[in-house]
């Protein structure tokens, strides 16, 4: 396991003054409330906003320009997951070996994770067979897996971008016949800005100081 160094009254009865002093009273009170919590909603808007919009460091793999498409066939590009925190590994789905027990310690490190920071993670999976992963594929190991819902993302790229995005992570694959390839097992963790935090190498390894950096990265998004 390695880790990276690198948001007036008037004359009334008492009783009916009081009644109207009352509702008076709980009306200010429920007027001001409702624009604390308007400007509260201002407030995380904004600051979301400024976290989409912060300038792009050197660091960030949202520099990449290459495109991508997901599991809905829709096109993409890295810069569009912005402003949440990533939890990525490559694969491919025909794999019968590394790749299940990689899936499985995806699953286990989604489970985990604090529910009130889940909406700023993303837990993204790259393959590296794009031929065979098509986004039809994608969709339907995604659904295999009970990885379908919105934290779940699947993407395929030419061989190109593929490989480029491998040296990005340190993540070396091979071809070794016509259905395999050898290829490292590495879950990657990025912050909002797209930069390099944390690395997990390995099958099966305890997973505490991984969940401990996507816990720290997505609580400063709260």
């Amino acid at each position: 396991m390695k880790s990276n160094n690198y948001h007036s009254h008037f004359s009334i009865p008492i009783k009916e003054y009081l009644k109207q002093k009352f509702f008076t009273t709980k009306l200010f009170f429920i007027l001001v409330g409702s624009v604390l919590l308007s400007l509260q909603s201002c407030n995380n808007k904004a600051e979301a906003a400024t976290e989409k919009d912060k300038p792009i460091s050197d660091l960030s793999i949202y520099n990449l320009p290459s495109k991508w498409t997901n599991e809905e066939g829709t096109e993409m590009e890295m810069k569009d997951m912005k402003g949440q925190v990533l939890v990525m590994v490559m694969i491919y789905t025909s794999c019968k070996s590394a790749c299940p027990r990689l899936v499985a310690d995806m699953r286990n490190i989604e489970q985990r994770i604090p529910n009130n920071i889940k909406d700023n993670v993303k837990f993204v999976m790259v393959s590296i067979d794009p031929t065979v992963d098509t986004p039809k594929r994608l969709k339907a190991f995604a659904i295999e897996n009970k990885m379908d819902d919105d934290q779940w993302v699947f993407l395929r790229s030419t061989e190109e971008n593929t490989r480029e995005f491998a040296a990005v992570l340190a993540v070396n694959y091979k071809k070794i016949d016509p259905i395999d390839f050898s290829h490292s097992n590495i879950i990657s963790v990025f912050n909002a800005d797209g930069e390099l935090v944390y690395q997990q190498e390995g099958l099966g390894v305890n997973s505490d100081q991984t969940i401990n950096k996507i816990t720290e990265e997505a609580g400063k998004l709260n």
